[in-house]
């Protein structure tokens, strides 16, 4: 393997752990990822308070399963105040990659 290569990106269920387990920190704020499942169907998935929630697609009832198929593409992810209040979305950073927000520095 080339050692220029881009690394791996970390499975969906790692992803979405770390970027539950960093939003149980901040209770005040909501993370959106959008993207496109496996078979191209958009999505929408809001991160808050450490639980992941869909807003476009049906997920299983187990908290512990995650809310997105193993080779979803995350094509963006924006961070806003929360709790959401419908009309008054507050935007605070993004949309920006996801990668932006594996760090705690980047939910201020």
């Amino acid at each position: 393997m080339n050692s220029a290569a881009s690394p791996l990106p970390a499975p969906t269920a790692a992803l979405l752990a770390a970027l539950e387990a960093l939003s149980r920190e901040r209770p005040d704020r909501v993370l959106r990822l959008q993207g496109h499942l496996p078979g191209g169907e958009l999505f929408e998935l809001l991160i808050y308070r450490g639980f992941s929630s869909s807003t476009t697609h049906p997920t299983a009832f187990d908290p512990d399963q995650p809310a997105l198929a193993e080779g979803s593409a995350i094509a963006s992810a924006t961070l806003l105040e929360g709790p959401l209040k419908p009309g008054h979305e507050v935007r605070r950073a993004g949309p920006a990659p996801v990668e932006t927000f594996l760090l705690g520095q980047g939910w201020d």
